[in-house]
C-alpha cells in the first residue's frame, strides 16, 4: 500500500512541471470533461475593474494559465483594499493595475499581462479602451471575453456601448451594497439581452439595506461574497472558452439564504441601444437561414420555462397604461429589477423613463449593484 501511494503521489507531482504549467486544468481532462485543457493559453481575456471581484478573478484565471489578460482600472491600492486576496501594504500607493500586474506576474509569469490605469468613461480614453478590445488579443485580434468587474453604472454602460458596436461578448458580475449578495449576467450581442435592454437584475435579500449601513464600513467589503461571485465568473469563462457545460444568462447569488437564482435573459427589440437591436436582426437573420431541424430545437429551447414558482410573489407593474416591453417579464423567484422604465427606441436620441423617480434616489438605486 505504501509502494503504491508513493507511485501515485509520483505521477501526480509528475503533471505539475515547469514545462507543463497548464496542469492547473489537468483535472478537466482527467475527467474526460474537455479533451485539451492547454488551448486555454490561446486566449485573451479583458478584465475592467481590479477590485473586489476583478482582482480575485484575475488571479483564478491567472493560475488557469490563460494566454493574456488586459487590465482596466482607474484607482491606487489603498489599506481599505488588504482583502482583496492578492494586494499587500507595501502596494499602497501603486495603481492596482500596475500592483496586480506585479503579483499575477509572481503566480505564473507564463500569462501575458497588459495594463491601462485610466477611466474607460472619458471619450479619449474610451476610444482607447475600444482599440484594445478590437485588437488586443495574443494574434493583434478581438479579444475572445470581456468582463465586467466594476462597482457603478456608468463603467458596465460603457462597456455595454462598446461591446454592443463591436458584438463583442462580455460577462457582467456585481456584488450588492450590503455586501451579501451577486451576480453574472452573460451578454452575447442579438441573442441575450444587452445592459440596456431592461432594468439591470438584482438579487431580492428581503432586508433594509439602510439597517446595515454604518458609518466607516466599506460597501461590498466581504472577501467571501467577492470570492463567491468570481469563483462563478472564472467557471462560466472556462465553460465558455473551452466549449463545456451550461452558462447561465443569469445566475445570482444570496448568502443569507444560500440561493442561487437564475433567468434567461433575453433582447429587448426595444432596445435602446441601436447596436444591441442592429444584432439582433442579424441574429434572427442567422436563425432563419438554418435548417428547419435546428430552427425547432432553438424555438423549443427558448420556449423552456426556467422558472415555475414565485415565492415571493414578485410583480412587475406598468401604471402608466402603456405597455413597458423592457419590464413585462416576469422574473424569477428571488430576483428583481433596479426599476422600472418604459423605453421607445430612437437611434438619434435614447430616452429612459424613470417616472417619479428623482436623480438622487436614481443614483442610491444603482449604487445597490456596486
Amino acid at each position: 500500500m505504501a509502494t503504491y501511494r508513493a507511485k501515485h503521489a509520483e505521477d501526480m507531482s509528475s503533471e505539475v512541471v515547469d514545462s507543463n504549467p497548464y496542469s492547473r486544468l489537468m483535472a478537466l481532462k482527467r475527467m474526460g470533461i474537455v479533451d485539451n485543457y492547454q488551448d486555454i493559453r490561446n486566449f485573451t481575456v479583458a478584465v475592467v475593474g481590479v477590485g473586489g471581484v476583478g482582482s480575485v478573478t484575475s488571479e483564478m484565471l491567472t493560475r488557469c494559465g490563460m494566454g493574456k489578460l488586459i487590465l482596466f482600472d482607474y484607482d491606487k491600492v489603498e489599506m481599505a483594499n488588504m482583502n482583496r486576496l492578492f494586494f499587500t501594504p507595501n502596494q499602497c500607493g501603486l495603481s492596482k493595475v500596475e500592483a496586480a500586474a506585479a503579483s499575477l506576474k509572481q503566480i505564473n509569469p507564463d500569462v501575458d499581462i497588459e495594463t491601462h490605469n485610466y477611466n474607460i468613461t472619458t471619450v479619449d480614453n474610451f476610444d482607447h479602451f475600444m482599440s484594445r478590445l478590437k485588437a488586443g488579443s495574443k494574434t493583434s485580434g478581438p479579444v475572445d471575453l470581456v468582463l465586467s468587474c466594476v462597482d457603478n453604472f456608468e463603467a458596465r454602460m460603457a462597456i455595454n456601448t462598446a461591446c454592443n458596436e463591436l458584438g463583442q461578448t462580455w460577462i457582467e458580475s456585481g456584488v450588492s451594497e450590503n455586501a451579501v449578495s451577486g451576480h453574472i449576467q452573460l451578454v452575447r450581442p442579438g441573442e441575450t439581452a444587452c445592459f440596456a435592454c431592461a432594468p439591470p437584475l438584482l438579487v431580492a435579500d428581503g432586508i433594509d439595506e439602510k439597517s446595515l449601513k454604518r458609518e466607516g464600513v466599506c460597501a461590498a467589503s466581504l472577501p467571501t461574497t467577492m470570492g463567491i461571485v468570481a469563483g462563478i465568473l472564472v467557471q462560466s469563462v472556462l465553460k465558455l472558452l473551452l466549449k463545456f457545460g451550461v452558462v447561465s444568462t443569469f445566475l445570482g447569488y444570496s448568502a443569507l439564504k444560500d440561493f442561487f437564482p437564475t433567468m434567461e435573459l433575453k433582447a429587448n427589440p426595444s432596445c435602446s441601444d441601436s447596436s444591441c437591436r442592429r444584432h439582433q436582426e442579424r441574429h434572427q437573420k442567422e436563425l432563419a437561414s438554418r435548417p428547419k431541424e435546428t430552427a425547432a430545437e432553438d424555438t423549443a429551447a427558448e420556449a423552456e420555462i426556467v422558472h415555475e414558482t414565485n415565492e415571493w410573489g414578485i410583480e412587475v407593474v406598468d401604471d402608466s397604461g402603456a405597455p413597458a416591453e423592457t419590464t413585462s417579464v416576469e422574473v424569477a423567484s428571488g430576483l428583481k429589477y433596479a426599476y422600472t422604465t418604459d423605453a421607445k427606441p430612437s437611434d438619434d436620441a435614447p430616452v429612459v423613463d424613470t417616472g417619479d423617480i428623482s436623480l438622487e434616489e436614481l443614483q442610491k438605486q444603482m449604487a445597490e449593484m456596486s
